[in-house]
C-alpha cells in the first residue's frame, strides 16, 4: 500500500491543511507522498507577470506557509512532497524550498526541478491548432505573456526514483502529480494504460483538495458536511493493482462518502469515456465507488488507452483593464435608489464617451443570474428589500476610461441617490489565455536537482 494525500487544491487554499495529512501518513509509518495543487490558467500567467517585475518571484505567494511547518516532517519520514508551486518560476521555488529545509536543520535535501513546460520561445504558436473547448473565443490581439504545456508525469517519477524528497513543476497536468509518485513506488510501466488509468483517476480525485471531502459540496438540509471549519484534505490508499480508498486524517471534519467521491469523479470531466491526459486517455465508465467504512470509499475500474499525439499547451496575453466599484443602500425605497444609482452611471457614461463595456449588480435582488443589461433588477418581486449593495464592473482597452468609469461611481458619493454609502474600487490589468494543442514531439520535459549554495 501507498498512502498519498493532497495539501492544496488551489493557489490560496487553507494553509495548515497539509498538517493533519502529513500527521496521519506519518503515523502509519510506511513513507508515502503529499501533492499540492496550486496553479490555475490564471495563476500561471499572473506567476510570469510577477518574474518579468522580478527575477526571484513568480512561484506560489503561499509556499512558505504551505510548506515550512510539514517540510522537516515529510523528509524525515519519507513523504516525498510534489507540486506545482513552481509556476513560472521553478527554480527560484526549489530556492525557497532549500533555504527553508536549511532554516529547519535540514542540509541535505534532494530538491528536484521538472523542467520542458514553457514553451514560449520554442513553438510558433500559428503552427498550432486550436483546443475544441476554447470554442468560438476571439483570438488573442495582446502581447504574448508565455505559452505553457501540460506536462505529464515522467519527469516527475523519475526525479522521486533517483531520490527526490521534493519535486517541484511548473504546468504539469494535476493528476499526473500524484501519478508521479505512483509510478516511482509501484514501477507501474507507462504502456500499462489500465494502471496508468486507475494512478491518473487517483489523482484526478485528490487534485481539488477538500472537494471530495465535503469541501464545494455542502447544501444545508440536503447534503450536510460536519465540521467544514475543520475540513480534512484526502489521503488515498493505493494498492498496487490501481485500486484505492479515499479516506482522511482521523480528527478532521467534512466527510467521505460515495457522494462527495462521485461528485468529485465527474468534476470538470467533458467526456466520463475519454479523459485527456498526457499520460493516457482515461475511461472512467466502468469505475466503481464502494463505501466500505465512515469515510474510506473503495474506488476501481479504471480503464485507459493509449494517449493523444498531441499536449494541451495555454498561451497567456495581456488582456484588457478591469474595474470595480460598489456602493450600498439601506432602508427604504433602497431598492429605487439602487436601481437610480445604476442609470446614473450609464447615463454618465455615455456623456463622456467612455468606450468600455459594463454591468451594475444590485446585490440582494438580483446579480448571479441577470445580464448586462439590468433586466433582472426591473423584472423581479423584491423592492421592499432594505439591504442593496450596488456593484458595477467596467472593462476596456483604455486604463484611463476605465479609470473614469469607476471614478464615475466615487462621485454618487454626493452627485447621486440620497444615503449612498461603503463605496470601495479598484482597477487592475487583466490576462487572456487560450489553449492550443502542441504535437508531443516539440516538447521535451526533463527533471534536474538544485543543488545547495556554496
Amino acid at each position: 500500500m501507498f498512502r498519498i494525500g493532497c495539501g492544496a487544491g488551489f493557489s490560496g487554499d487553507r494553509v495548515d491543511a497539509p498538517q493533519s495529512v502529513v500527521a496521519a501518513i506519518a503515523e502509519a509509518g510506511e513513507g508515502g507522498a503529499i501533492i499540492f495543487e496550486t496553479m490555475g490558467e490564471r495563476t500561471l500567467a499572473l506567476g510570469h507577470i510577477a518574474r518579468r517585475s522580478d527575477p526571484d518571484r513568480g512561484y506560489e505567494p503561499l509556499l512558505e506557509r504551505f510548506l515550512e511547518p510539514v517540510l522537516a516532517t515529510c523528509i524525515r519520514e519519507k513523504i516525498a512532497i510534489v507540486g506545482n508551486f513552481g509556476c513560472a518560476n521553478p527554480v527560484a521555488a526549489a530556492r525557497l524550498i532549500r533555504a527553508m529545509a536549511e532554516r529547519a536543520g535540514v542540509t541535505d535535501a534532494q530538491i528536484a526541478v521538472v523542467e520542458g513546460d514553457d514553451i514560449t520561445v520554442s513553438v510558433d504558436l500559428d503552427e498550432t491548432a486550436a483546443w475544441e473547448g476554447d470554442g468560438g473565443m476571439a483570438e488573442a490581439d495582446g502581447e504574448l505573456i508565455a505559452v505553457n504545456a501540460y506536462l505529464g508525469a515522467r519527469a516527475i517519477a523519475g526525479a522521486i526514483r533517483d531520490g527526490a524528497d521534493v519535486v517541484v513543476t511548473g504546468r504539469v497536468a494535476d493528476p499526473a502529480l500524484v501519478l508521479g509518485p505512483l509510478v516511482a513506488h509501484f514501477g507501474w510501466d507507462f504502456d500499462d494504460f489500465d494502471l496508468i488509468a486507475a494512478g491518473t483517476l487517483v489523482g484526478h480525485l485528490l487534485e481539488c483538495g477538500a472537494q471530495v471531502t465535503g469541501g464545494y459540496f455542502a447544501d444545508p438540509g440536503f447534503k450536510d458536511v460536519p465540521a467544514p471549519e475543520t475540513i480534512g484534505f484526502p489521503i488515498a490508499e493505493v494498492m498496487a493493482d490501481g485500486t484505492f480508498t479515499l479516506t482522511k486524517a482521523p480528527g478532521t471534519g467534512g466527510v467521505v462518502d460515495p457522494r462527495t467521491v462521485k461528485e468529485q469523479l465527474l468534476y470538470e470531466i467533458h467526456d466520463p469515456a475519454a479523459y485527456l491526459t498526457p499520460d493516457v486517455v482515461l475511461d472512467l465508465t466502468g469505475v466503481t465507488v464502494e463505501e466500505t467504512a465512515p469515510d474510506r470509499v473503495r474506488v476501481s475500474g479504471a480503464k485507459g488507452r493509449a494517449p493523444t499525439p498531441s499536449l494541451k499547451a495555454t498561451a497567456s496575453f495581456v488582456g484588457d483593464w478591469f474595474g470595480e466599484a460598489e456602493i450600498s443602500y439601506a432602508g427604504p425605497n433602497a431598492v429605487n435608489r439602487g436601481r437610480l444609482a445604476r442609470e446614473i452611471v450609464g447615463r454618465r457614461l455615455a456623456l463622456r464617451g467612455l468606450d468600455i463595456r459594463w454591468r451594475g449588480d444590485l446585490i440582494g435582488l438580483a446579480s448571479v443570474f441577470d445580464n448586462d443589461d439590468g433586466d433582472l433588477q426591473y423584472g423581479l418581486a423584491g423592492d421592499d428589500c432594505r439591504d442593496i449593495r450596488v456593484r458595477f464592473a467596467f472593462s476596456g482597452k483604455d486604463e484611463e476610461a476605465v479609470s473614469g468609469a469607476v471614478q464615475e461611481v466615487m462621485a454618487l458619493y454626493c452627485c447621486g441617490p440620497a444615503g449612498g454609502g461603503g463605496i470601495r474600487q479598484a482597477v487592475r490589468p487583466r490576462i487572456h489565455t487560450l489553449s492550443r494543442l502542441v504535437p508531443r514531439e516539440l516538447i521535451t520535459e526533463s527533471y534536474r536537482f538544485e543543488e545547495a549554495a556554496g
